[in-house]
């Protein structure tokens, strides 16, 4: 049966309030890259939920081992006891670290990551006689999560602008956006170009002030899976260098092999942050969990002045290590990894293909199974689509009444722009290539019918 957006049914009005009074089907139950309603309609979740279920659903190893755990205990607090499974993790996380980055910090999700990673960086800067530092730079457009410090960090104007009297909004540069630029320069040109923006706004804001810059290595939904070539991060690394401040990598959506390597950062390890925020696929929606992973050199001297002052009720809970232990387990033994990085690859190629049927489709980017496209008016300029189209929603509505589920977002700033993000489950195989592609071919065919755009 062919699914529908659907308004509730018969179902008494929710309790519950989110972003809007939308009401979806009633989720009955999630078995590997498909979900399933009460009345027994499916979707394929090509967009992993939010980026997040790596591993696909309803994984039996996973639930086997949290259901182990939860005959031994769900709870102990860090203050009173350590806990097999988080010391455990803690160890196999550090392994997949950058070298030197073996401190690791749980929490339940990416928002507080990025809290934990900054609140670190400061606490660094004042265990180390450095108490002039408190700045951190981000990148327009970007996301860093919904907390008030990590919004300050988060360049989109519709998430951060209401909140900003309650907030000390960030140092923002621009995001490596070169595919939009029209110029004689090569991509290494363009990438050294947009990273000398940090050094110049290190300048602008006075070396001694400025705390580390936050950046996601490839990027997440605020940008459409944009990928910066590696004389960019090159370069960012010798700025951050030059300068004595740290580099913080926001690994929320790109982490756990969701880019064809464990880490994003990977892709350039000469590049290698100070700090990495993680969560999202780390568990992969099994139990909610994140990390940070520092280098030792930042945790010591926060250890030796007294301790770092932070924390959550639920850090290093041992249900959700547990947790992100299988979920680790499943992730190297069916090495996930190198499968993002073959799947993305063919999927790459047939949004192209998609791309030459559709001109509006402007770019196609990304890498492993963090895929999106982006939709334009004019593709030789990349001018955007006018916002009252609504064009990104309408291609996840359409895609949604044909049980494919893709994940959109404004992409210049929150305000104008349209991409969409296709990024299955890492288990995907190439007969869910073909069925993503199909849907989505008739999603746009009838995006462009609706708003008259033209098709090849």
């Amino acid at each position: 049966m062919t699914p529908s957006a659907g308004t509730g049914g018969n179902r008494p009005p929710s309790h519950l309030f989110y972003q809007s009074r939308q009401r979806r089907p009633l989720l009955d139950r999630g078995d590997g890259v498909y979900l399933y309603d009460v009345d027994g309609r499916c979707w394929l979740d090509g967009s992993s939920g939010a980026m997040v279920a790596n591993i696909g659903h309803g994984n039996r190893y996973v639930i086997d081992a949290m259901r182990r755990q939860m005959e031994k205990a769900t709870f102990g607090y860090r203050l009173h006891f350590e806990n097999e499974p988080a010391e455990t993790l803690a160890a196999r996380t550090a392994a997949r670290m950058p070298e030197g980055l073996d401190r690791i910090f749980f929490v339940s999700g990416g928002s507080e990551a990025v809290e934990s990673c900054i609140k670190l960086a400061r606490q660094w800067a004042l265990a180390t006689n450095q108490a002039a530092r408190w700045k951190v730079i981000s990148r327009f457009p970007s996301y860093h999560g919904a907390t008030l410090g990590a919004l300050a960090l988060t360049g989109m104007a519709p998430m951060s602008a209401p909140f900003s009297p309650m907030m000390r909004e960030m140092p923002k540069i621009s995001a490596p956006t070169g595919y939009l630029d029209r110029d004689d320069l090569s991509a290494d040109e363009r990438g050294l170009k947009y990273a000398e923006l940090l050094r110049e706004q290190i300048l602008r804001e006075g070396p001694e002030t400025v705390l580390a810059f936050i950046m996601e290595p490839i990027g997440g939904a605020s940008t459409g899976a944009l990928v910066a070539p590696d004389a960019y991060h090159r370069r960012i690394r010798e700025i951050c260098d030059e300068f004595g401040i740290l580099l913080i990598h926001d690994e929320v959506m790109t982490g756990a092999g969701r880019t064809g390597t464990f880490l994003a950062s990977d892709h350039c390890p000469e590049a290698r942050p100070d700090i990495i925020a993680l969560s999202k696929g780390f568990a992969a929606g099994y139990a909610p969990l994140g990390a940070i992973a520092a280098h030792h050199r930042l945790v010591e001297p926060v250890l030796d002045a007294g301790g770092f002052i932070h924390g959550y009720t639920y850090a290093g809970n041992p249900l959700a290590c547990a947790a992100g232990l299988a979920v680790l387990d499943v992730v190297e033994s069916r090495d996930l990894p190198a499968n993002a990085a073959a799947m993305g690859a063919k999927l790459a190629d047939g949004l192209r293909a998609l791309a030459a049927r559709y001109p509006f489709i402007g770019d196609v980017r990304g890498r492993g199974l963090l895929l999106a496209f982006e939709m334009v008016a004019d593709p030789d300029t990349m001018a955007p689509l006018p916002a009252a189209m609504n064009a990104h929603s309408r291609v996840v509505e359409a895609a949604y009444e044909r049980g494919l589920i893709v994940y959109s977002r404004r992409t210049r700033g929150g305000t104008h722009g349209d991409h969409v993000m296709v990024c299955p489950p890492l288990i995907a195989d190439p007969s869910h290539l073909g069925e993503i592609l199909t849907k989505l071919d008739d999603a746009l065919s009838e995006v462009a019918d609706t708003l008259g755009l033209p098709r090849n």
